[in-house]
């Protein structure tokens, strides 16, 4: 089969790889029907994320078939069609006893496209299937779906459930990108007074203003002030860091105010100064974390019922064998004006590949 491999930083291709297998009883092979590139790829591609080996296939978000199965799957069988959460879960360590399933202290986490083969393949070998593949109603389609793999449960929970937005409050995000815009698509859910987004790309500020933002702002033109000027100069409620840059953590905290909260989305590949000498009087919680996933289910039933602007996000799409250029588009995001790039895969009728992981029977 086909897949995407890193080789090393600023090295990757669409090449030749060995077919997954059942590893485990618990695994399930899934045929892969769409899948989409996130901008943690970009920073493994960048040398970042050191964990990641070369020779690794990249990818963590996907949705596909099911074709194969361990003895000990329970809840999917061959033939269900399924969402591949990027967090894998064991589902017995203390961690995810507690649903806090990025922790997974028993094999799983962030593991594909990361310490195993991931999703950018025609196949992948997911481990952990009871708690790591979800069903999908069918009335979702897999454009849809897909961005329920990683950016809205991780934008619903790193950065609003953790900050714990409320009615009538500020709210700051910093960075529209893909998980910035779901954050604004999501702290609605719960009624804020208002929504600043900020973001030195123009198609961004416009597609935040599509998906709920009152007021945007260039980082190049003040925009702790525009918050102070909205809120009497008392700063946000709350500020959400969704870049992963030293200088967008920075301007979260001067934006915030006493007794508010900033949460930290975006991946770091380089440190931030934490400026404690102002923020230790202002009583400000700094909240961080790894995407735990344990509101795919509520957000699969909200993106079922329509109340979840997926399919807004997504402005371009791909033949799977396409990767290539479907990374040079997401990665030159400021030029193509791309947020989320969703490439497909073989039709759903296609029941195996020759050679390739069948059906069990």
């Amino acid at each position: 089969m086909k897949g995407y491999v890193f080789h090393g930083p600023g090295r990757s291709s669409w090449e030749d790889v060995p077919d997954p297998a059942v590893k485990e009883p618990t695994d399930a092979i899934v045929r892969v029907d769409a899948v989409t590139i996130c901008g943690t790829d970009l920073h493994i591609l960048k040398g970042d994320v050191p964990e990641v080996q070369p020779g690794t296939v990249l990818g963590h978000e996907a949705v596909g078939e099911v074709v194969e199965t361990g003895a000990d799957v329970r809840t999917v069988r061959p033939g269900d069609r399924v969402l591949i959460s990027c967090i894998t879960a064991c589902g017995r360590c203390a961690y995810c006893r507690k649903a806090m399933y990025g922790q997974c202290r028993g094999g799983g986490g962030w593991i594909l496209g990361h310490l195993v083969d991931g999703t950018q393949a025609e196949y992948v070998r997911v481990p952990y299937a009871d708690l790591s593949v979800h069903p999908l109603p069918a009335s979702l389609a897999d454009q849809d779906a897909v961005l329920l793999a990683d950016i809205f449960p991780t934008a619903y929970e790193v950065g609003v459930l953790n900050s714990r937005v409320r009615p009538g409050d500020t709210v700051a995000v910093v960075g529209a990108g893909p998980v910035g815009l779901a954050a604004i698509a999501t702290a609605r859910l719960f009624s804020p007074e208002r929504i600043l987004a900020v973001d030195p790309a123009a198609s961004r500020l416009q597609a935040a203003r599509r998906l709920g933002a009152d007021a945007v702002a260039d980082p190049a033109e003040s925009p702790e002030q525009l918050v102070a000027d909205l809120t009497d100069g008392l700063g946000a409620d709350v500020a959400i860091e969704a870049v992963g840059l030293p200088e967008t953590f920075e301007l979260c905290t001067r934006m915030v105010r006493p007794g508010g909260h900033v949460a930290n989305v975006g991946v770091h590949g380089k440190p931030a100064m934490f400026h404690l000498e102002d923020l230790w009087i202002m009583d400000v919680t700094v909240t961080t974390g790894l995407v735990d996933t344990h509101s795919l289910p509520r957000l699969l039933r909200m993106a079922a019922a329509g109340r979840l602007p997926t399919s807004a996000l997504v402005t371009h799409t791909f033949p799977v064998d396409h990767m290539e250029q479907a990374y040079d588009v997401f990665a030159r995001a400021a030029d193509t004006g791309a947020l989320k790039v969703v490439l497909g895969g073989p039709p759903h009728n296609e029941l195996a590949r020759p050679g390739g992981p069948t059906r069990r029977k």
